[in-house]
């Protein structure tokens, strides 16, 4: 019988799901290497965190697992496909909710989830019944025939969410996803992520809010400078480290307190 997580109660994941080694990124110009032999591994059930201070790369990370982005060196393996060499095969098992809003602002919510619905496949009735549980799960139904460039930044972001998850990925990616939202937004998309972990979606998630890695994550990395400093699951990196009584204590005494702006 497998391990419980220490986080969370969960049992321990098994099959890896995404893979990084050694990735490199170097931007034209820059004097240091935005990543710098990143490496790490995503189970399958897992939620893991990619925390990191501003600059660490971890939105570069993404963009390149998301094959939005080149890199300069190393490899993402994503459920067994190599995502540089078949980059539409991985496109069709991730959901994607980055930092910026990636929908239509003159589309209402309906139209927005219908409209990428379309781009991965669904239609017709299983279209509107994943649409309607999706605008139900984040809390729009009642907006959903609002257009996006009225809708409040919180609900911008849980539209967001609704988009990335419609499809039933089988990983999901959030790049930040409550920054500068409203506390209602905040805990209901939480609820939400905690929703689909339970469920076993499996989930790459970067955030500033350690109390939300703590609270969500199975296992967190925390990066600087484009490598992994440290690993593991929020209580045991914390109470590994001398003085250190949560998450972001040990965050602090790795990265630093020098401001990153």
């Amino acid at each position: 019988m497998p391990a419980a997580n220490e986080g969370t109660g969960m049992t321990a994941p098994s099959e890896a799901v995404l893979q990084v080694r050694g990735l490199a990124k170097v931007y034209r110009g820059a004097e240091t290497p935005a990543l710098n032999g990143l490496d790490f591994t995503v189970r399958e059930g897992e939620v893991f965190g990619l925390l990191g201070p501003n600059g660490a790369g971890k939105t570069t990370a993404i963009s390149i697992i998301c094959t939005l982005l080149r890199p300069t060196g190393g490899s993402v393996t994503l459920c067994g496909v190599d995502t540089a060499r078949f980059p539409a095969r991985a496109r069709r098992m991730f959901g994607l909710a980055p930092q910026d809003i990636a929908l239509y602002p003159s589309l209402t919510a309906r139209e927005n989830l219908r409209f990428f619905g379309g781009l991965h496949g669904l239609e017709g009735r299983d279209l509107q019944r994943r649409i309607d549980e999706c605008l139900t799960l984040v809390g729009l139904r009642n907006g959903e025939n609002t257009r996006i460039a009225a809708f409040s930044g919180g609900m911008k972001r849980r539209a967001n969410l609704a988009a990335a998850i419609l499809h039933s990925p089988r990983v999901l990616f959030l790049d930040e996803p409550t920054v500068g939202i409203d506390a209602q937004s905040r805990s209901l998309i939480l609820e939400n992520l905690a929703f689909l972990r339970d469920r076993g979606t499996t989930m790459l998630y970067t955030t500033h809010y350690m109390e939300e890695a703590e609270a969500l994550c199975t296992r967190v990395a925390v990066m600087d400078r484009g490598r992994i400093l440290a690993e593991g699951p929020p209580r045991t990196l914390s109470a590994g480290m001398d003085g250190c009584s949560n998450l972001e204590e040990a965050f602090l005494r790795l990265t630093g307190r020098h401001l990153r702006d």
